[in-house]
């Protein structure tokens, strides 16, 4: 059989697996790619390869060798000018190579929002130096978040509460920063009622949404998602608005994770990612066609229908507490059995090698029919409560 598409999928986490579940539905052949053997999307991946995302002269390699109908970057720290060039020579890149290009680092992605659409963010400055950051936090003022302008999952972020913390802000975002470019963001603490992922999928037949994500985050990242996100009906059309201005201007197909931070009615843009968002794991049971599907679709110019959601559903993560490589889950069982007839459970034990402390190892998904997103959120907690790791 030939394969509909080749697809080299740069990031092989466990939404990059998640993501090649999708497209072999659809009769992909993939080459899963990541820094380590063994990622989980190479688990399910019909071929992979193992080097740095940084690496660009491996990178090109990969792409020359395999010759893929589409690059799909699953994260942000790429040797985004191989991307370009690759593009240039008639490759697909998945949206677009600008997209991975803005999207790379939190102050390009901002300054396009912000400076050239127009959109409502917090207030901002970069900092590239200790002295850069404080007097930026003296104009800004207190609390004041600082985090990279590359990392991911919270990496590096931390809240400061006044010029004491300064120092140790800088050296936690340094810590947790990737890529080779020390620069930081800082911006004022919004005083926000809750936040939302915007699940954008541009397509052939135009822009369609999911309904909105809620999420709970620690230390800057996620452990809780529900759906749908109570919203006012003003608050949803202007983040509709505000997430098709941004993906339009950065063109291709493909599902965006557009953040918004919300008060009321009013809606500030917060951040943005060009492929699946950790948030929308919930999708995986919320959704007929979940985050995954719906990329691979869009990727692929197939159709994307209206997205709706029937129940109220949640998503809760497992966490490592410390490193191992000789560990096992155990207490699945117990996690998949629903507590009532209305509810329906379900997990994705990711399969990564390794464990290390804050490392999502697995997700517990549930829905109750009829029911909150309260009890939802409850029925998931409680079901990623009864997994567990298992350190030999």
């Amino acid at each position: 059989m030939t394969p509909t598409a080749k697809i080299l999928l740069l990031g092989s986490g466990e939404l990059g697996r998640e993501f090649v579940i999708s497209a072999k539905r659809l009769g992909c052949h993939v080459v899963a790619c990541d820094s380590y053997e063994g990622a989980p999307a190479m688990q399910v991946a019909d071929e992979y390869e193992v080097f740095s995302m940084l690496d660009g002269d491996a990178l090109r390699a990969a792409i020359e060798r395999h010759r893929p109908d589409h690059i799909v970057p699953e994260v942000e720290a790429i040797r985004t000018e191989i991307l370009a060039e690759v593009e240039a020579e008639g490759f697909h890149v998945v949206p677009s190579a600008r997209a991975a290009q803005l999207t790379m680092n939190r102050d390009a992605i901002r300054d396009l929002a912000a400076r050239e659409l127009g959109l409502k963010t917090s207030i901002f400055e970069y900092a590239e130096t200790r002295e850069e950051l404080a007097a930026a936090a003296a104009r800004i003022g207190f609390p004041l978040v600082v985090k990279p302008v590359m990392s991911s999952s919270g990496k590096g972020q931390s809240t400061v509460r006044d010029a004491s913390g300064i120092d140790a802000a800088w050296d936690y975002a340094a810590a947790g920063m990737r890529g080779d470019r020390l620069r930081l963001i800082a911006e004022a603490f919004v005083d926000f009622d809750y936040e939302i992922t915007l699940l954008t999928v541009r397509h052939r037949g135009g822009v369609t949404f999911c309904p909105p994500i809620g999420h709970r985050q620690e230390h800057g990242d996620y452990r809780e998602s529900w759906q749908p996100a109570a919203m006012s009906v003003a608050a949803l059309a202007t983040a509709e608005e505000m997430a098709t201005k941004v993906v339009d201007a950065l063109g291709g197909y493909g599902i965006f994770g557009v953040e918004f931070f919300v008060k009321g009615d009013e809606v500030i843009f917060s951040e943005l990612s060009p492929r699946p968002h950790d948030t929308g794991m919930v999708t995986l049971i919320s959704q007929a066609l979940s985050e995954f599907d719906l990329h691979a679709r869009a990727i692929l110019g197939l159709p994307v229908p209206a997205i709706e959601v029937s129940h109220a559903s949640a998503s809760a993560v497992l966490l490592a507490d410390r490193d191992a490589s000789d560990f096992a889950i155990t207490g699945l069982a117990d996690a998949l059995t629903p507590p009532d007839a209305a509810t329906s459970v379900d997990a994705r034990i990711f399969g990564k090698p390794v464990t290390r402390p804050y490392r999502r190892m697995g997700v517990a998904l549930a829905k109750v029919a009829g029911g909150t997103t309260d009890e939802a959120r409850a029925a998931a907690v409680a079901a990623a409560g009864k997994l567990a790791i298992d350190y030999r």
